[in-house]
């Protein structure tokens, strides 16, 4: 299998591309965010390129590892007769970025182009609000050999995506998948808005088309649709070429030349890929791959990692950013940036739990307490009643208490059943106010028990 992306990204501008129609088409009425221009009425000419839109796509280029283009950028016509459009052509850049690479998969190119509107054949109506919108198509190599691959190198294209600020967010990215087998023609199926969506358009054509071969039939060259409520793909026109669109340069826009000290600025104020991030994390911090890449899933958590590193054991603050911080950001469906939780917050709860004065079982139940939370871990612990330790001969007295009112839990242990253990240990931080180390209270109930 061979599969190749061309990933269609709107930029985050707040005009179009062409002209100064507001971006918000997704809360706008219909047909309310347009003007002369986007609409392509007579006479309308379109304005010089939106200045943030390129300097997005140099970013993003940069960020996958691009080389900027040094030849001069003009927009082409590239025609086709379709109702999203009302010029009947769509205007796209050249390249703006080349050789990129990411995740093993090379880029080809990175270039500048506008959205077309959204038609609904079912309802023969189109609404131009998105007319015009930016976009960056990010074309890659045909280097996947299976949806899994091609799963994985998008997960980490929006990873990039996310990092640059650049770009409106997976809800808006779009991708046209190409696949062929045993070195046949490749099929391409357009406007799979999803990750899930492509994995899912992979596997089915991977088994259509070798289902066509075994029987001795020829794979077409094609376009397909792909049917997210069936999970299937469908024929929709025989593939066009390039000459096809008959691509002119659009006499209307002028030719630009990248300036590199421009590109250089840019480059300079980028923050760090998170695929190079998580690199450097595993070299820089002795932590595992699977752990830096949880802790650079985002921008924010990736540099409060950082700040804790510096007062805090990178492993140990690996370890509960990994799985205690963002166990709770999972369970309420929040970002790090979103919890409001700080990196100074974090140092303070790790120096709770290494001083003792908070078990981690109740540091278990305190960072979930943080998120939203203008108090200090501190002061949380404190209105728990959690802070503080708990004297040998407490935990002593609270384990004889949980045994002697639970006799079925003796005999239960005798017989060989290890849940009595466990359920005499949550006796023991009941009756501790959590302050006990469950660990050590799981030995000592042992050693109690096996005297009896």
């Amino acid at each position: 299998m061979m599969c190749g992306l061309e990933i269609h990204v709107q930029l985050n501008t707040n005009s179009k591309l062409f002209c100064s129609c507001h971006t918000n088409y997704q809360s706008a009425e219909n047909n309310t965010n347009i003007c002369p221009v986007c609409l392509n009425q007579p006479g309308a000419k379109p304005y010089p390129p939106n200045q943030s839109a390129l300097d997005n796509a140099i970013k993003v280029a940069l960020m996958l590892g691009c080389d900027i283009s040094d030849e001069v950028i003009y927009f082409m016509r590239k025609h086709y007769d379709y109702p999203d459009l009302s010029s009947g052509y769509q205007r796209t850049s050249v390249p703006v970025g080349i050789n990129g690479e990411l995740n093993g998969v090379r880029i080809h190119e990175i270039h500048v182009e506008e959205d077309p509107g959204q038609y609904k054949p079912d309802r023969g109506t189109v609404d131009f609000n998105r007319s015009g919108i930016p976009l960056i198509e990010i074309v890659t190599e045909p280097d996947m050999k299976s949806p899994e691959e091609a799963r994985s190198f998008l997960n980490e294209l929006i990873r990039v995506l996310n990092y640059s600020g650049s770009a409106r967010g997976e809800g808006t990215m779009r991708a046209d998948v190409n696949i062929s087998i045993e070195g046949g023609k490749r099929a391409e199926v357009k406007n799979v808005n999803s990750i899930r969506g492509a994995y899912k358009v992979l596997k089915f054509e991977l088994i259509r088309q070798k289902n066509i071969l075994r029987r001795g039939g020829t794979v077409q060259q094609e376009t397909r649709a792909y049917l997210e409520s069936q999970m299937i793909t469908v024929p929709m026109r025989l593939k066009e070429d390039a000459d096809d669109y008959r691509y002119i340069p659009d006499p209307d826009l002028p030719p630009m030349k990248i300036d590199p000290a421009h590109v250089e600025e840019i480059r300079e104020n980028m923050p760090e890929p998170a695929h190079l991030k998580t690199a450097r994390f595993v070299e820089q911090y002795g932590i595992d791959e699977a752990d830096a890449k949880v802790l650079t899933s985002e921008l924010e958590l990736a540099d409060a990692y950082e700040e804790v590193c510096k007062e805090v054991d990178a492993e140990v603050a690996a370890r509960l950013m990994r799985d205690e911080l963002k166990r709770v950001l999972n369970y309420n469906k929040i970002s790090f940036a979103e919890s409001k939780i700080t990196a100074s917050d974090i140092v303070e709860l790790i120096g709770l739990i290494e001083s003792k004065q908070v078990t981690p079982e109740a540091a278990h139940k305190l960072i979930e307490q943080m998120p939203g939370n203008d108090k200090t871990p501190t002061e949380i612990g404190k209105e728990m009643d959690i802070i503080g330790g708990v004297s040998d001969d407490a935990v002593s007295d609270a384990i004889n208490q949980a045994i002697d009112e639970n006799p079925q839990a003796i005999e239960d242990y005798k017989a060989g059943k290890e849940n009595a253990v466990n359920f005499l240990v949550g006796q023991v931080m009941r009756l501790t106010r959590g302050k006990a180390n469950a660990g050590e209270a799981n030995k000592l109930i042992r050693e109690k028990l096996d005297q009896l």
